[in-house]
């Protein structure tokens, strides 16, 4: 799910190393448009500290992040034709890709489409329940038992954009700026 197409999943292993060295996770990869001018967009983070589930991406880090991967593609030339970089936050409403991601936001609310039918639809909305194995659990409303969905069918997982996620977010920023304040207060 970071990368959608064969060529987004070798993108995918051609900066997994170069964002890691970085101090970076890339969270989401896509190259989108036809043969013309092209968007290479990628979502990246920090890796979250412990007992936090994201990590943060400020605007220098995206900065800092896009230069590493400019050099490794400038070198390699993976992409035939002209494209543009737009290296990211994954943001509050934010896609869910990796194992990882499903057990970090447990809780909330999430849209999940798969590749197939499952239970005769495609589409799923609910709240996170984690991770059972390689089955994404997802409590859906109406529903009295909880659902699974193999991890390897879904194809696109987001964060549902509600007051509980609003929170979270204000939140984390206000513990993000308390601690850089306390860092720049001399003892």
């Amino acid at each position: 799910m970071r990368g959608k197409t064969a060529e987004d999943l070798r993108l995918v292993e051609l900066l997994d190393p170069v964002a890691e060295a970085a101090g970076y996770e890339i969270v989401r990869l896509r190259l989108m448009g036809g043969a013309e001018r092209r968007r290479l967009q990628i979502m990246a983070e920090r890796p979250p500290p412990p007992g936090q589930a994201e990590g943060e991406m400020t605007v220098e880090d995206c900065s800092r992040l896009s230069r590493k991967v400019s050099e490794v593609l400038d070198a390699a030339d993976p992409i035939s034709g002209e494209y543009v970089l737009e290296v990211s936050s994954p943001g509050i409403d934010r896609p869910l890709t990796r194992p990882k991601d499903f057990e970090a936001f447990e809780g909330f609310e999430v849209r999940l489409e798969l590749d197939r039918l499952a239970e005769g639809r495609k589409r799923f909305r609910g709240v996170l329940a984690g991770l059972e194995g390689d089955q994404v659990a997802i409590d859906l409303d109406g529903e009295a038992e909880t659902a699974l969905v193999p991890f390897a069918w879904i194809v696109e997982a987001k964060l549902v954009l509600n007051d509980d996620l609003m929170k979270r977010g204000a939140e984390s920023r206000a513990a993000r700026l308390s601690a850089e304040q306390h860092e720049q207060t001399p003892d």
